[in-house]
Parts: C-alpha cells; sequence; structure tokens
C-alpha cells in the first residue's frame, strides 16, 4: 500500500465546477496537446463527462483540442477503461459478466412465485423482485455478504421481522446458487470488482499518466477505496465538490446523515485527511458567485447541536443574496407556469442557458407542457416512460384487451390507438370502429369475445328489421363493414387469441404470440407492422426491451395467461425514451443526480417542499433500522444529506431562482428544511425580505391568460327559420319543448343525441325498458283472457326478456325481485279489470293533423296500454318505473302525455277505432317495492284536460311558427325539467349563476 500524502482538493460550490476543472487541467497540461491526451478524468456520469468536454471547448474557444480520456465511475466497463495491467489480475473472465436486469428481475419473480405458492400475483411477484433486486444491488454496494444475514438473532426482533427474514432466505440460499448456474454476477458486485480490480492494478503499478478523479462524494465504498487510491498515486489527484471552507472544527466533528457535507466527510475521514489539509483547486479567472453566498449555506447548515452560535453570528453582508431569487407559489400550476417564463425569458439573451433543477416529476412534466406553448420542446434528462410512450402504450392495451375478452373500455382503447390499422386505412379503420362503438358497444356490454360483438351485430340488424321490415342500402353495407371489421381483427389478433386460452402456458410463448399479434394488427394496407410499431425512439426503445424480455425468460416456466397484461406491465416499469434529438439545446430539466457538475447562466430549483426536495425518509421493507445498523446497511437519512449537498452545489451557482408551491393536491404543504434554515439564518438581518419568496414572476404568469372582462354569457335563444321547425312530433316530446325549449331544438332541429355510457350497467332507463317490453308481449299474447297460471305465464316472458341480464349479480339480486313483486300486482289488477274490458291494446300509434300559422302540424303518439270498456268507452294507461308526473303538473298544461293521447282518441286518430270517449287516464307506478303498484288517476276530468292540453299545443306551435319566437333554454326556471342531455350544451351553469347583464 501507498503511503505518500494524497492530493485532494476542492472547488468552491460559487464557480461552474466544470468550468473550474477545465481550467485548472488546462493550466497545466494545455500547453502541449499530448500532455493533455494523456490525462484521465474520472467523473461521476456520462453526463458530467459531456459536460466537461464542452467546458474544455469553451476554454478553447471552439478550437480543435485532443481532450483528456473521460470515463464515467458510477458506469465502470473494463473495455471502455482499458485498464492498465488487467491482464496481471486474470483478464477480463476472472470477473463474470452481470446479469441483465430483466433477467434477475424474471428469476427472483420466479423465486417469490414458489416462496409465496400462490399468495402473490406475476406481477406483485414482478414488483417484489424488483425491491429485492434492489435490495442485492445495495448490499453489494456497501460491500456486505448476505451470509450476514443469518447472524441477526431472531428473538431480538418482532414477529413480522423474522417472516421477511425467512422470506430473504430466496437471497440468502437460492440466489447465489442461481448465480452460478447462469455463470453471472449482480451488476453492483461486477461494477466493486471492478473498481477494486483497478485500484490494485494501480496500488501495484502506478500508471504513467495523470489520473484526476473530479466530482465524486464517493458515496459508493468501492469508489471511495478508488479514490483513496488515486490521491496517494505520484501523478493522481481527487478534487472534490464544494468542501466547505467556514465550517468550524467543532462543528465537522458533530455532522450528522443529514447534513450536505457527510459524505465529504466520510471520504475524508477514509484518506484520515481533516479539512483544512484539502487544497484549493486553481479557479482564478473563474466567474461565479459571491463567495460570501457559501458562508451563508454553511452557517444555516450548521449541525443541530451548535445552531445556537446563530445568535452570535454577524449579520450577513448587504449583497449576500445577489443573483437569488425565491417565489412561492399557491399550487404548483402557478410554479409550473412560473418556471416556464423563467426557462422562456432566459433564451430571449443571445447564448445563455437555463436548467431546471427538480427531484419533482410531475412539476417537471407541467414545466415540460408550459413551454409548449412558444413550441419550445426541452430536453428532459429522465425522458418519457416507455409504458406512457405510444409503443409501449399500445403494448399494453393489446395485452389487455385480448385478456379481458374484448371487453368495450379495452377493446376501444384499443382500436382506436394510432397504431392500431389491422391491415386497412388508418381512417378508414377507426371510422369503423367508431361505427361500431356507436351502434353495439354503448350502453350494456354485448356478449364476451368477438363472437359476442357478432350476435350484438344480428341484434341489432333484427332491430332494425323490426322497425322498417326491409334493410335500406345504407344498413346493410354498415353491417356488412362492421362484420368484416371483426373478422379482420380476430385474423390480426389470433396468434394472441389462441394462446390466451389456455389455462397455462410458457411466459415466452405468451411473448412471441403478443409480439406477432401486435405487429399484424399495427399493419396498414401500405406498410408494414414491423415498419410501423418499432419506429421512431419509442420504438427503438420498445424493440430494445422486448429483445432484452426474450432473452430474459428462459426457464420461467409456466404461466396464467390472465397474468401476463399486468406482468408485462410491471417488467416494463422502469424503462424511458429518452429524445436523441429536437429538444431546445440552451434548456435542460434535470433531476438531482444528473445536476451534479452541470451548469446553466440560470438555475432554478424547483419543488423545495418537505417530502420532495428533501425526500421522504421511507422505511425499509425488509430491514428495522436496528437491522439495517446491525447488519451495516447505511441509514434511510443518508440519502437526504446526499440531496443537501446537491442543494447546496446548485444555490451557490450565480443566478438562482428557487420555487415552491403552498399547497399540492389541495393538501398544505411544508417548506424545505433547508428554507427554513436559511429563513432563522437571516431573520432579523436587513436581507430577511429578499428571501419572503414575494415575486413578480406570479404576476407576470397570471398575465399569460388575462382576461380583462369576462362577459356572463346569456342564455341561448337560436331562431332557426321557420322552415327548419319540426312540423311533427310525438306527445312525448312536447312536455320537453314545453320547459326546455333549446332541448328540442338540439334534438330535433339540430338532430343532437346524447351517446349512452360505454359498457354502461343497466340503468333505471333500461329496467323501465324491461318491464314494458315485458308487459307489451304479456298483453299481446292474452289481450281478453287471462291464462290459469298468469303470474308464472308472466314471470317467464320477463325470464326472456331479462335474458343475460339476470347473470348480473346486482340485476339478480336487486331488480329481479322486484320484477316478481310487480308481477304479483300487475296479475291481480288484471283479475279485476278483465271482466270490464273488451280488448286491451299496447303500443297502439295514431296521430292527428290541424293546421297552424306556418302549416300543418301532425301530433303522434304510441301509448303503452288502451283498454276498450264494453260500453264502448276508453281507458289509457301510462306504465311508470319512475315518479309519475302529479295530478296539478297534468291538469296545469306541464306533463301534456296522456291528455295529448286522450285527444288524439277522441278524435278518431287510433286508426284500430273511431273516435271514443275518454273514460280514464291513468299512471301505473310499478316500483315493486313493499308496495309493488299503485294506479293514480292523471286527472279527475279527461275530456276537459285532453281539449285544453290539445288547445295548448296548438298555441304553442302559433307562437314557434314565427321566426322571432326563440328556442330558450328553460324559459321557466321553476318548470325546468329535473334532467336534460342538453344543459351542458347550453351552457346552464355558467349564466344560471349570475344575473342578467352581470359581470363575472
Amino acid at each position: 500500500m501507498m503511503n505518500r500524502a494524497p492530493h485532494v482538493y476542492s472547488i468552491s460550490p460559487n464557480v461552474s465546477f466544470a468550468d473550474a476543472l477545465a481550467h485548472g487541467i488546462m493550466a497545466e497540461f494545455g500547453e502541449r496537446p499530448e500532455q493533455l491526451s494523456s490525462v484521465t478524468l474520472l467523473l461521476p456520469t456520462r453526463r458530467a463527462c459531456r459536460t466537461v468536454r464542452d467546458a474544455f471547448l469553451r476554454h478553447s474557444m471552439g478550437k480543435p483540442l485532443l481532450l483528456p480520456r473521460m470515463h464515467p465511475l458510477g458506469d465502470l466497463d473494463e473495455d471502455e477503461l482499458a485498464l492498465t495491467g488487467w491482464k496481471d489480475i486474470g483478464g477480463i473472465n476472472a470477473i463474470k459478466p452481470a446479469i441483465s436486469p430483466l433477467r434477475r428481475q424474471l428469476l427472483l419473480t420466479r423465486l417469490i412465485l414458489s416462496f409465496e405458492e400462490g399468495k402473490t400475483t406475476a406481477d406483485q411477484a414482478a414488483q417484489l423482485a424488483g425491491e429485492l433486486a434492489g435490495l442485492l444491488d445495495q448490499v453489494h454496494t456497501e460491500g456486505l455478504a448476505f451470509h450476514d444475514l443469518k447472524t441477526l438473532v431472531p428473538e431480538n426482533y418482532a414477529e413480522h421481522w423474522n417472516i421477511t427474514l425467512d422470506f430473504l432466505k430466496i437471497l440468502t440460499d437460492h440466489w447465489p446458487v442461481i448465480l452460478e448456474s447462469e455463470g453471472v454476477i449482480d451488476p453492483a458486485d461486477r461494477r466493486n470488482r471492478l473498481l477494486d480490480a483497478q485500484r490494485r492494478v494501480w496500488e501495484e503499478t502506478p500508471p504513467q499518466g495523470p489520473i484526476i478523479a473530479a466530482g465524486s462524494t464517493a458515496s459508493i465504498p468501492a469508489v471511495g477505496a478508488l479514490l483513496a487510491c488515486i490521491a496517494r498515486l505520484p501523478q493522481g489527484r481527487v478534487v472534490l465538490p464544494g468542501l466547505d471552507r467556514f465550517m468550524a472544527s467543532d462543528d465537522w466533528a458533530n455532522l450528522e446523515a443529514t447534513h450536505p457535507q457527510y459524505g465529504l466527510k466520510q471520504l475524508l475521514d477514509r484518506l484520515r485527511m481533516a479539512p483544512d489539509e484539502v487544497l484549493d483547486w486553481d479557479c482564478d479567472g473563474i466567474e461565479g458567485s459571491h463567495p460570501v453566498r457559501a458562508k451563508l449555506l454553511s452557517e444555516a447548515m450548521l449541525p443541530a447541536k451548535t445552531t445556537d452560535k446563530w445568535r452570535t453570528l454577524d449579520h450577513p453582508v448587504a449583497n449576500v443574496l445577489d443573483g437569488v431569487e425565491r417565489v412561492d407559489c399557491p399550487t404548483p400550476f402557478e410554479e409550473a407556469g412560473a418556471i416556464a417564463l423563467m426557462l422562456r425569458r432566459e433564451l430571449s439573451y443571445p447564448g445563455q442557458t437555463a436548467a431546471l433543477v427538480t427531484p419533482d416529476r410531475n412539476l417537471a412534466r407541467r414545466v415540460a407542457s408550459e413551454l409548449r406553448r412558444w413550441g419550445i420542446e426541452i430536453d428532459d434528462s429522465a425522458g418519457t416512460p416507455l409504458q406512457h410512450s405510444p409503443t409501449g402504450t399500445y403494448l399494453r392495451l393489446l395485452a389487455q384487451c385480448v385478456a379481458e375478452d374484448f371487453a368495450p373500455i379495452p377493446f376501444l382503447a384499443l382500436c382506436k390507438h394510432p397504431l392500431s390499422a389491422a391491415g386497412q386505412n388508418p381512417m378508414v379503420f377507426r371510422r369503423l370502429v367508431r361505427q361500431l362503438e356507436l351502434r353495439i358497444l354503448r350502453g350494456p356490454r354485448p356478449g364476451t369475445g368477438l363472437d359476442g360483438m357478432r350476435h350484438a351485430l344480428d341484434r341489432r340488424e333484427a332491430d332494425w328489421r323490426k322497425r322498417t321490415s326491409r334493410l335500406s342500402t345504407t344498413q346493410k353495407k354498415t353491417l356488412s363493414d362492421l362484420r368484416s371489421l371483426l373478422d379482420q381483427i380476430e385474423e390480426a389478433l389470433h396468434p394472441l387469441i389462441k394462446v390466451m386460452k389456455r389455462r397455462k402456458t410458457d411466459l415466452i410463448k405468451l411473448l412471441e404470440a403478443h409480439v406477432k399479434a401486435a405487429e399484424a394488427f399495427a399493419t396498414t394496407e401500405l406498410d408494414s407492422g414491423v415498419q410501423r410499431l418499432w419506429a421512431g425512439e419509442a420504438g427503438d426503445c420498445a424493440a430494445d426491451f422486448i429483445s432484452e424480455l426474450r432473452e430474459a425468460t428462459g426457464g420461467f416456466g409456466e404461466l396464467s395467461p390472465d397474468a401476463y397484461p399486468a406482468l408485462f406491465d410491471a417488467l416494463m416499469s422502469g424503462k424511458a425514451v429518452r429524445p436523441r434529438f429536437g429538444a431546445h439545446p440552451r434548456l435542460a430539466i434535470l433531476g438531482l443526480f444528473e445536476a451534479r457538475l452541470q451548469t446553466a447562466d440560470l438555475i432554478v430549483l424547483g419543488g423545495l417542499n418537505e417530502g420532495t426536495w428533501p425526500p421522504d425518509v421511507s422505511a425499509n421493507p425488509w430491514m428495522s433500522r436496528p437491522m439495517m445498523r446491525d447488519f451495516g446497511l447505511p441509514q434511510p437519512e443518508f440519502l437526504i444529506g446526499q440531496t443537501a449537498h446537491d442543494f447546496t452545489q446548485n444555490f451557490c451557482a450565480p443566478r438562482v431562482i428557487i420555487t415552491r408551491s403552498d399547497r399540492v393536491d389541495g393538501t398544505p404543504t411544508v417548506r424545505s428544511r433547508w428554507l427554513r434554515r436559511l429563513e432563522n439564518r437571516l431573520s432579523g438581518t436587513d436581507v430577511a425580505t429578499q428571501f419572503s419568496g414575494h415575486s413578480g414572476w406570479l404576476n407576470w404568469q397570471a398575465a399569460l391568460d388575462y382576461v380583462a372582462k369576462i362577459q356572463a354569457v346569456s342564455p341561448p335563444a337560436p331562431r332557426p327559420p321557420v322552415s327548419a321547425r319540426p312540423r311533427e312530433m310525438y306527445v312525448t316530446s312536447v312536455e320537453q319543448w314545453m320547459r326546455d325549449p333549446y332541448g328540442l331544438y338540439a334534438k330535433m332541429i339540430l338532430n343532437i343525441r346524447a351517446l349512452d355510457d360505454i359498457d354502461a350497467d343497466p340503468n333505471a332507463a333500461d329496467y323501465g325498458n324491461i318491464i314494458h317490453e315485458s308487459l307489451e308481449i304479456f298483453m299481446e299474447k292474452y289481450p281478453k283472457d287471462l291464462p290459469d297460471n298468469a303470474d308464472r305465464e308472466l314471470r317467464a316472458i320477463g325470464r326472456d326478456v331479462f335474458g343475460t341480464e339476470l347473470d348480473n349479480p346486482g340485476i339478480w339480486a336487486f331488480w329481479w325481485p322486484r320484477f316478481e313483486r310487480i308481477c304479483d300486482w300487475f296479475i291481480e289488477q288484471e283479475q279485476s279489470r278483465r271482466a270490464l274490458i273488451a280488448k286491451s291494446y299496447t303500443e297502439l300509434e295514431g296521430s292527428i293533423t290541424f293546421d297552424g300559422p306556418a302549416g300543418p302540424f301532425k301530433i303522434a303518439a304510441k301509448a303503452d296500454r288502451m283498454d276498450l270498456f264494453k260500453d264502448g268507452e276508453l281507458s289509457i294507461i301510462d306504465y311508470k318505473t319512475g315518479t309519475p308526473p302529479s295530478k296539478k303538473e297534468v291538469e296545469a298544461g306541464f306533463a301534456p302525455q296522456l291528455p295529448l293521447e286522450a285527444a288524439i282518441a277522441m278524435q278518431g286518430g287510433f286508426t284500430q277505432f273511431g273516435p271514443r270517449t275518454v273514460k280514464e287516464l291513468e299512471f301505473w307506478r310499478l316500483r315493486g317495492a313493499q308496495v309493488a303498484g299503485e294506479r293514480k288517476p292523471a286527472t279527475d276530468n279527461p275530456a276537459q284536460t285532453a281539449e285544453e292540453a290539445l288547445e295548448g299545443l296548438k298555441g304553442l306551435v302559433g307562437a314557434y311558427d314565427h321566426v322571432e319566437a326563440p328556442y330558450g333554454s328553460r324559459p321557466n326556471p321553476e318548470h325546468a325539467p329535473k334532467y336534460s342531455d342538453y344543459e351542458h350544451l347550453a351552457r346552464v351553469k355558467e349564466w344560471s349563476t349570475a344575473a342578467p347583464g352581470e359581470d363575472e
């Protein structure tokens, strides 16, 4: 072991680390090109390598250079590093290759499924496997061994921790055997071995050229050991990021894991160095923030045991916060908008750069979205999750659709995806899918699978034939096209449909069928599915994922196909699509790790709230704190210390803006502990108000969408030409015309209909239709005399009408008992009425026509039931499963359906019999509750009410036969309908809440 004094330097946080590093190296080695190229530079990340490379180019003013060899410490590779003397310690084959992440996750998933013996689903096991993989990496990173788990005395811990230790035998007993059989090792273990091999080589044979390790805080012990080696090499140097030069020795001794200097203290302890033994890197000529900013941070971050020093410290100088802004926003919406404005303003200055640094992924996505208002695409270092990319979403939807047997929602989600085509022109395909949706997929779910959709089309055809007796050319073509569409979909997806029908099958077979079906379903009439599916950055990333998954599935064993979609999702999580080009070159969004050593003219630190930055200290799912301590794992607070160092480094940038939100998702937040510490340090000083969080940025953000005056919208009052107004309608529409003329206008003139929900549960309207149809069939079958077993006959008819709906547990438990009670009540009424009735009619249609100012007007009706008594008089009955109108409403003319049916009957509008006297107008309320049914007279004087209703209709027609009459929305609010499909279209909530002419 070398005993030379370590060569350790520090670059102050108030200058750009990359620029200072490049400046110092160029000052020492830049005179001769061969000297500079002989330098080996080890940096924390690949992004840091690119940043330092750019710093060299800035320093040389763009002139060509032979740059130092730069390599990332965190992603060490023997080929990339070309380790000197490697062969002397056994060669490349001395260290086994690393197992691929997916292979490891699948092997661990299989172990978990075996251990749990059916208690865990495949996707849950895959998620647990990901957590176990993280534990493996953490244990290897700390240089620990799993056999030490056995030394943890079980009786010292609660029983559930004993269960956990038993579960972790997957790692202690089984995993090493699997790794040996695979001929691989864990990635973190391999990284440690590579770092250790490099350290041993350099200790035995120091390299001829300079070795500089810069920017690392040595959070990985193996990296710390290598840095200790480099620091003692004859030409080795370690350059630390932002060592605190203002901290007293007693403060240094009291550092806790949450302190930003804690990681550097651990490294210096390993090197057996005191902070004052660390040299300052040559930063002469590098512009940065004033050093007093770093001093302020040092004082604000004092260890908890020595914060009493705040009382005796001198007040900060007046310019300590020059270049620093703080913006406290009400919500993340304003925060994202303000940040986007900050970044956009920076682009107005030639050559200026800006970066948002935040661990908050939601905030990052919001900012990226806000920037698109100016057509700016920003480079987000985290990329887009593959799951949410077009290709990833398509693959997930396809698996889900087939697994759920083509249930309407997943089926339509798949078919409406831009990649779906099933061999057709994509525009034609989507048009046909929309027709299929409108014809059979809105409303209650059809039968299962594609065959269920075919049966639904058959029912639609029967429906059309029932109405018109023959199909039109358009209807025939629609049915033909939709049946052909289903055939093409089945043909494209057949490979996956076939495999998914098996009880169990191999994962690789499911994957191959999935990919084959996906490619076939993405095929168009011109392009192959292979070309379309795997194109672009998302396609490349998905193809790499599928390729890796293919290689990883070997030996996984059989799987229930139902579990495949969720497992596929779980395995895809964590994969990200990163754009190769197209983002703005002067803007970036960076996570905390990616931001290390980065530089920009403006740094925005976003999301400075507790739980975000710093993150919450979550409990380890595998070990309690005492177990972690005894085993040798670092406490979770160490992560807070790392993020604190990230904050202090970025806070010292020349220009920095700090942002946070007071509330997130409606919940009050707590500002970051580092902001509170700064507030406490600045409290009572002249500069405290500069750090209050009040800023003009919020006003500018609000001004983006500011509207000087919002005029309250007036109620709609369309006045279509008389020629466009209806000249005939059913009596059921007259009530809507009276209560909500605008709704009638939208329905009958604009021809707008509300769509049923997709895959809707049968609702009250469906229940009413079933009751009506059951009674209609019964009355048509027995119009005069009742059968002996009338109640059983009606129940049998009801079973046929309910059909497959009775398979729904809710309908069987709630609707069917109600129907049975209605049957008993209805038969009881019929038994007492039939002796007086000559004949009963159901769904009888009739109409009359009268003259209006603009021409003849036809009013038609389709009565639920009409009973012709033996004395020649009529009873008109309307079945109601809901609440019928009151007698007061009927006689006032606001529920004119039954009276108008009576008026038509009195004038002979029903052709089955001539003009008749109407004896009764009744609502039969069919509730099926404890009171199963109830007969409610609609009026005491049917003839008079009918005449008044007809006269009222004629007056209504006369009024609307003039173009000046508007179809207003809810002209009489007290008589407005309780529900209307057209309220949103009429914007009722906008104008009904403000007084006429009131500005909002």
